[in-house]
C-alpha cells in the first residue's frame, strides 16, 4: 500500500495524520507512507520525529482582504499545485488522505485529477474551508462530530461517514487508579485538571486563580499547566497561596494521559483533538474555546459537547473568575451531575475512530 497524507498548520491537523499513518503501519508493515506539508508548517517538526518522510510544498491560506499579500498567496498557490502534481505523479499513490490545512488542497485536487482515491479528514464540527471546497471532488469525507454534516454542500452529502477524531493509544490504556498511582494523588480526593492548550490560555490562567484559592480552602486536588509562557509570572501572583502534594501547578503537562486518566473534571479549550481524548475516557468537563480561531470552530466543537449533555462550555470572552469558579464547585458538589456527565461524555466519545478510519481506507485501496 502506497499513501500520501497531507495536513499542516496546527497540530489538530498534524496528529491525526500522525495516528492514521501508524495505524496503517501497524496493519501493512510494508506500507509505504509521505507526507506532504509545509517548511514552515508545525509538520516540518513533528513529522520527522515519527519517522516519517516529508516533502514540502509551498503555499498559504488566504486572508479575508484583497491585497498584494494575496495576490502573491494565488503565485504560491500556484507553485503548490505544480509541486503536487510532480510529487503525486512520481510517488503513485494508492490512496490519498488530506487531514485539514491549506497544504492539503493542491495534494487532493491532483490526485482527483488522476483518479486516485481521495479522503479527508475533518476534525471539528464546523469544517473548514479547504475541506468543504475538497468534499465535493475526493472520493469520501470522515467526520469527527456528526452535526458538521449539515454544513457540507448538498453534492458531498452521500460521501459523509462519521467516525470521530483519533485519540492516542497510550490515553485510551491509561487506567484512572493506577494513573493517581503513579502521579502519587490521593485516591479519594476528586481531581481537577486544568490546561488551556499547548501554549496555555492567559484568560483561563485569570479565571483560575480564584478557582485555585477556592480548591486550596477546600482541600480539592488539582493539576493546573498555565503554558510555559505564562508559568512564571502565575507562580509569582499566587505566592502567598500554600499549595499541598495534590495541589500542582507546573509549566505544561508532558504526561496527558496519566493526568487525563485521574482526573474527575477537565477544564480546557475546545480544540478537537482535545475533546475527542476527554470524551474518548468519559470525563465532565469545562469548555472554554478560543476565539479567533478559523470559522470560529472550537465554539461550535464545545456547543456540540454542551448539547450532549457532557460539558459545560463558557465562551472566552464570557469567562470570569466567578463564573468559572461557580461552574467548578456545582459540578463538585453535584454526584449526580456529575455521573451524568460522566456518562454522557464517555457516549459522546469514539475511542474506536482510528479503527474506523483505517476501515474507510483499506476498502477504498482493496
Amino acid at each position: 500500500m502506497r499513501v500520501i497524507l497531507s495536513g499542516g498548520g496546527t497540530g489538530g491537523h498534524v496528529y491525526p495524520a500522525i495516528a492514521i499513518a501508524n495505524e496503517i503501519k501497524s496493519n501493512n508493515p510494508d506500507a509505504e507512507i509521505l507526507f506532504v506539508g509545509t517548511k514552515n508548517g508545525i509538520e516540518s517538526e513533528i513529522v520527522p520525529k515519527y519517522g516519517y518522510r516529508l516533502e514540502t510544498v509551498t503555499v498559504q491560506g488566504f486572508k479575508r482582504k484583497v491585497d498584494l499579500e494575496n495576490v502573491k498567496r494565488v503565485f504560491k498557490l500556484m507553485k503548490g499545485l505544480h509541486q503536487t502534481k510532480k510529487i503525486v505523479k512520481t510517488f503513485k499513490p494508492d490512496v490519498v488522505i488530506g487531514t485539514g490545512g491549506y497544504v492539503s488542497g493542491p495534494v487532493l485536487f491532483n490526485a482527483s485529477i488522476k483518479k486516485i482515491p481521495c479522503v479527508v479528514h475533518e476534525q471539528n464540527s464546523f469544517p473548514g474551508v479547504t475541506n468543504k471546497i475538497l468534499s465535493k471532488t475526493v472520493t469520501k469525507v470522515l467526520t469527527s462530530f456528526e452535526d458538521s454534516h449539515a454544513r457540507f454542500p448538498e453534492a458531498s452529502q452521500h460521501k459523509l461517514k462519521f467516525v470521530g477524531n483519533p485519540v492516542r493509544q497510550e490515553i485510551l490504556d491509561a487506567d484512572k487508579t493506577e494513573a493517581r498511582k503513579k502521579l502519587g494523588i490521593d485516591p479519594d480526593k476528586k481531581l481537577v485538571l486544568c490546561y488551556g492548550g499547548s501554549g496555555g490560555s492567559s484568560t483561563i490562567n485569570k479565571a483560575m486563580k480564584k478557582v485555585i484559592k477556592h480548591m486550596v480552602k477546600e482541600d480539592v486536588a488539582f493539576i493546573f499547566a498555565t503554558g510555559k509562557r505564562f508559568y512564571d509570572s502565575f507562580m509569582e501572583e499566587i505566592k502567598d497561596i500554600k499549595l499541598n502534594k495534590d495541589q500542582r501547578v507546573m509549566p505544561y503537562l508532558e504526561d496527558m494521559a496519566n493526568g487525563l486518566a485521574a482526573s474527575d473534571i477537565v477544564i480546557g479549550s475546545a480544540g478537537a483533538i482535545s475533546l475527542a481524548e476527554i470524551t474518548a475516557l468519559g470525563k465532565p468537563s469545562i469548555i472554554i474555546p478560543k476565539a479567533y480561531t478559523a470559522e470560529n470552530h472550537q465554539e461550535y466543537n464545545a456547543k456540540s459537547i454542551e448539547a450532549k449533555g457532557a460539558g459545560i462550555a463558557i465562551l472566552e470572552k464570557e469567562l470570569t473568575p466567578e463564573r468559572l469558579d461557580k461552574a467548578v464547585f456545582k459540578m463538585l458538589g453535584d454526584e449526580a451531575l456529575l455521573s451524568d456527565m460522566a456518562a454522557a461524555s464517555k457516549k459522546a466519545g469514539k475511542p474506536e475512530a482510528i479503527k474506523l478510519i483505517y476501515d474507510e481506507i483499506e476498502e477504498l485501496v482493496k
